[in-house]
């Protein structure tokens, strides 16, 4: 096992990377931008470097000093954490170049995931159900219109580097499409630096579902069961829930063989999620694999008892899986809400001080957070600010529990989503199940702007 590891990663993402560390003995090195110097990670971790300016391309995108700490430091590996560098290819080869273990699989991996057109042929040829549509790029609007005709509308017009829901559209017919494309092109250059567009079937009212993957190096491979993902705003993740109230034992058990099928194929290694559509008649597509730790790791970790960060580590350090997949248990259910700094009428962030912070404590609650009274929330970075997690002997009594989790959650000098995600936990469809994608656009009517 390491002896350190560096963090290069912020918020509530490093410390709760920071506090399995801990538990294994393992010492911490953290990184820290300007805006970030009286952070909780900067403080718990057993060193702490400043690597620049708030801007992240300034800081935490910046890999040539990343490695340049690691080094000082001697970090024998680094965790990227969700998000930032965590799925950079370059990242993870400057890693492997100067001979630090980069904990998540490896660089040509990564690219070849990154890349949704590379991604869906693999997953064809790996045996795994893909969503119809086109995998080659569309340099236009007429090529787009065309594959479009070919496919049957509404079509999903999609960015091959993309995530996040940037550079997505539905289109509906043609007309809407030619309109889209450009623009969609455009915001997808803008933000990956690769503009390529492909088109896939547009599946009405699916569910998002997905899969976590845990593969070490010799080959071994198991799945934690499965997370719902598919309260989403803008194709961002707002609720999620382990197991899914809508999969039966048969499509849970395919899906998973799929994933771990998926995950062999590529020579996967780490911890994984293959992310699946799922139609009314529980068809499931391959919509992409995340080759990172995910943000609600923390259900599949409430209902298996598994940490996915040791295991990362574990791996990582070469270690063999300590797990075959009849000893992954499934107890009971639970439910992550992101808490998020922002205005849940108008979703615009809302930085500011926090003036009073608390959450509720309990022995079925669990909260993750960098932040607390007195800290700044800066336009800087995700606008996520929390998450918290109940689990209960089964679905409803998870509800009832979160929801009185957030009753009690005290968040002052800042507008956060709290309401919002009240109300989908009290809402009729989601304690009935009923959580399709299109679920915030059906159900959630946001209050008039004083």
């Amino acid at each position: 096992m390491f002896s350190k590891v560096l963090i290069a990663n912020r918020g509530e993402i490093a410390v709760r990377i920071i506090r399995t560390c801990q538990k294994l003995g393992i010492r911490t090195v953290a990184v820290y931008s300007e805006a970030d110097a009286d952070s909780l990670h900067v403080s718990l971790a057993d060193e702490a470097y400043l690597i620049g300016k708030p801007r992240v391309a300034e800081s935490y995108l910046n890999i040539e000093k990343i490695i340049e700490v690691a080094k000082t430091a001697k970090a024998e590996a680094i965790h990227p954490g969700y998000g930032l560098l965590s799925e950079n290819p370059a990242f993870a080869r400057r890693c492997e170049e100067e001979g630090i273990v980069f904990i998540g699989p490896k660089a040509d991996v990564i690219a070849a995931m990154g890349s949704k057109i590379e991604a869906r042929r693999t997953m064809e040829q790996a045996g795994v159900p893909i969503v119809p549509g086109v995998s080659f790029a569309l340099d236009s609007a007429d090529e787009a219109a065309k594959a479009a005709a070919s496919i049957g509308y509404p079509v999903m017009l999609k960015a091959s580097a993309g995530g996040g829901g940037i550079g997505m559209h539905i289109a509906r017919d043609e007309a809407e499409l030619r309109q889209a494309f450009e623009g969609s092109q455009k915001r997808a250059a803008s933000f990956f630096g690769d503009g390529t567009m492909y088109i896939e079937k547009y599946i009405d009212r699916p569910r998002h579902i997905e899969i976590q993957l845990l593969a070490d190096q010799n080959g071994n491979c198991v799945y934690l069961w499965e997370r719902e993902c598919s309260i989403q705003r803008r194709h961002q993740k707002v609720v999620e829930e382990a197991p899914s109230p809508f999969l039966d034992e048969e499509t849970r058990r395919k899906m998973g063989e799929a994933a771990v099928r998926a995950a062999r194929y590529i020579g996967y290694a780490n911890a994984g999620t293959i992310e699946f559509l799922v139609d009314e008649q529980k068809n499931f597509y391959f919509l992409e694999m995340n080759t990172r730790l995910q943000v609600e790791h923390p259900v599949t970790e409430e209902i298996t008892g598994i940490d996915i960060v040791e295991e990362q580590l574990r791996i990582a350090a070469g270690e063999p899986l300590r797990y075959q997949q009849e000893d992954i248990r499934r107890d009971g259910h639970a439910i992550e809400v992101r808490i998020y700094a922002e205005d849940p009428n108008t979703f615009y962030p809302s930085p500011g001080r926090i003036t009073a912070f608390s959450a509720p404590q309990g022995e079925w609650i669990r909260h993750e957070t960098a932040v607390q009274s007195g800290a700044a929330v800066t336009p800087f970075y995700d606008p996520m600010i929390a998450k918290l997690i109940a689990k209960g002997p089964d679905r409803q009594t998870a509800i009832e529990r979160l929801l009185e989790a957030l009753r009690h959650y005290r968040v002052e000098g800042i507008k956060t989503n709290i309401p919002l995600l009240e109300a989908v936990l009290s809402h009729p469809a989601f304690q009935a199940g009923d959580t399709t994608t299109d679920f915030l656009s059906k159900h959630w009517k946001p209050a008039k702007a004083k």
